[in-house]
């Protein structure tokens, strides 16, 4: 079984899509999705340095472009599941034909704009917290007024909430932990957001999904979702509940993924996976950063897909 994987935040490189460019009527699509993001995705992706890309606003219409002009160059009726990370998540919605490659733009846009305004509110701030007991470093974010916005797996936990209480807990990290402080606008996935999920809720009532195609994971539970209204719900609803890759990822092994492919800028989800899900049985991973790993990831689904699986494209109705 084949599943595709779009990332998240974080994952942008300067310069990323340049490559992806040379090929037929890419640029020409990236004009289009510019105007409905509201920011030029050209731009961002080809000569934009890494501050400008850091933006929320502009990262996240970004990222899901990226994936999606990738995953229109696969095959995609042998994938059988998918799932993204955070906003990821959008793109995933795409492949899983849920949503239009335009709807999941739009609704990028709006996201990535209303998270910026979000952090704008109040100093907030995230850090990943590298090993140590889950329970205990579960129970000293809690202790420091924070919250565990990214559960990730592979021994990593992401702590958001307020600079103070970040700053109290660096000082005194749970044992055998290693505090980074992330390079973010802000507190993503935690109550702090209310704004951005109320502004997104309102905009994604508009959208006419349909059910998935293939299997798609929620990053709020790890469950497959099969109805495409509540996927959107679950989308909306992501904007202030934890992201729960780790659950994602036990959901791959127990849906017996044998193959993985992962979307522009890829590399941040194949690791975590590399990881987590080890030994015999480990899938194999292709990460699709330019053009040229399109035949390894062709081959990838050429040898891993399912039989039967039913096409859904990427940006027929909305």
């Amino acid at each position: 079984m084949l599943a595709v994987l779009s990332p998240g935040q974080g994952s942008q490189k300067p310069g990323f899509l340049t490559p992806w460019l040379d090929l037929t009527g890419t640029e020409a699509r990236l004009r289009w999705w510019s105007a409905l993001a509201g920011v030029d995705l050209v731009h961002l992706g080809t000569a934009a340095d890494a501050d400008e890309i850091k933006d929320t606003a502009r990262t996240q219409p970004l990222l899901v472009a990226a994936a999606l002009l990738a995953a229109e160059q696969l095959p995609l009726d042998g994938v059988a599941l998918t799932a993204g990370h955070s906003v990821g998540e959008l793109g995933a919605a795409a492949v899983a034909g849920v949503l239009s490659a335009e709807a999941a733009i739009t609704l990028a846009g709006i996201r990535g704009r209303e998270m910026a305004a979000a952090c704008a509110l109040e100093p907030t701030g995230m850090a990943a917290v590298l090993g140590g007991d889950p329970d205990e470093v579960l129970a000293a974010i809690s202790a420091n007024g924070l919250h565990p916005a990214n559960r990730n797996g592979a021994g990593q936990i992401v702590a958001a909430g307020a600079l103070d209480g970040l700053d109290a807990f660096a000082a005194a990290p749970p044992a055998k932990t290693r505090v980074i402080r992330l390079q973010v606008a802000g507190a993503f996935h935690t109550p702090y957001m209310a704004p951005a999920e109320t502004a997104l809720a309102t905009v994604a009532a508009g959208i006419a999904p349909v059910d998935p195609a293939r299997i798609l994971l929620s990053n709020l539970d790890g469950t497959a979702v099969t109805d495409g209204h509540e996927l959107v719900r679950r989308l909306v609803r992501q904007v202030t509940a934890p992201v729960r890759w780790d659950l994602c990822m036990r959901a791959l092994a127990e849906h017996g993924v044998t193959g993985v492919i992962e979307l522009p800028p890829a590399g941040t989800l194949a690791g975590l996976v590399k990881r987590e899900l080890r030994g015999e049985g480990a899938p194999e991973i292709v990460t699709l950063n330019t053009p040229d790993d399109l035949p390894a990831a062709r081959d990838l689904i050429a040898r891993h897909a399912t039989p039967g699986q039913p096409l859904a494209r990427i940006g027929g109705h909305s």
